[in-house]
């Protein structure tokens, strides 16, 4: 069983990627992974296995559900992951300026606190950036701490495109400022990103919670569970690699697999043992995550503006007016 606990000040302050796929091409198709296609090995920077899908959201947790930074709080029991499809245009909206699809929740379950909004506020930060304006205002949304990660996929296949994040609890307002652009414009993988990239692009927020160490690397389950290993690499050094909790079912990998990728991930190129594997100290993860285009973000915001009574859009960065 594992032990729940704070996130440890080891990793506070570490920026960490989420999977180890193989890079792809900016103007080809996507990389191939595998267990045996690492990442850059590079601590501080990663990405992401295939998307949920267009504007999805997911919550993969299960048992009581406690604050991301482990000291436990209000939550309730809930099951597996679950999948709400988000329309690509707006039809009808609810009072807090969402579609129906839109809305965050499990559908009778612990409400989800990632949102669609979220996704929103990181398109209006990389929108700003790139564009010169002033940065969005204070968005509306909770600024509770949490350990978070952002991705950015482009095109109809979703290359990847920048991920990057931290296991630091950071409020949400200024935990998704700093790492939108920085997994946009920082992730060694990538140059950075243009203006002409935006149309294209695909933004996944995901927060991290109930983290939990646990004393066998094979205690944490293909699915549900993110895992982050720490091990000592052949030179003597304590590397570390992370992989969000969508990625090993995704990548169609075991327990195995998944560990075996994600020791070649951080670095450590000599031959894998199961004597080594013990030696691993594993934390597991649950998370939440939401996905939106840029197609969608557009007509959320101009939907916004026309409901504020306004008879034309507003710039997109200015709607927290």
């Amino acid at each position: 069983m594992g032990r729940k606990r704070c996130v440890g000040a080891d990793c506070s302050k570490m920026a960490a990627g989420c999977c180890g796929v193989k890079k792809p091409k900016l103007s080809g198709s996507p990389g191939s992974g595998g267990p045996g296609s690492a990442g850059s090995g590079m601590p501080g920077t990663g990405h992401c296995g295939t998307d949920l899908g267009i504007g999805s959201s997911s919550a993969v947790q299960a048992g009581n559900v406690s604050r991301p930074n482990g000291l436990g709080g209000p939550g309730s029991s809930c099951g597996g992951g679950s999948v709400n499809s988000m329309s690509p245009t707006p039809g009808s909206y609810g009072a807090n300026g969402l579609s129906p699809n839109l809305s965050p929740g499990l559908g009778g379950g612990r409400r989800m606190v990632v949102s669609a909004e979220m996704c929103c506020f990181c398109f209006d930060v990389l929108y700003c950036h790139l564009y010169g304006y002033q940065p969005p205002r204070t968005p509306r949304f909770t600024n509770d701490p949490y350990p978070l990660f952002v991705t950015w996929k482009t095109g109809r296949d979703k290359r990847l495109r920048g991920c990057i994040g931290t296991f630091s609890a950071m409020n949400l307002h200024s935990g998704l400022r700093e790492y939108t652009l920085t997994s946009a414009l920082k992730d060694s993988r990538f140059p950075p990103m243009t203006r002409d990239e935006l149309p294209r692009l695909f933004c996944s927020v995901s927060l991290l919670t109930n983290f939990e160490d646990v004393g066998d690397y094979l205690d944490w389950e293909v699915g549900v569970h993110g895992i982050r290993i720490e091990f000592i690499s052949e030179k003597g050094s304590k590397r570390t690699a992370t992989y969000l909790p969508e990625v090993a079912k995704e990548q169609g990998w075991d327990h195995i697999q998944t560990i075996d990728s994600l020791l070649r991930k951080g670095g450590y190129k000599a031959t894998i043992t199961n004597d080594f594997r013990k030696t691993i100290k594993l934390t597991r993860y649950h998370s939440e995550k939401m996905t939106m285009s840029y197609a969608e973000y557009i007509a959320h915001r101009q939907h916004q503006h026309y409901q504020n009574g306004m008879g034309h859009p507003l710039p997109i960065y200015n709607h927290y007016s």
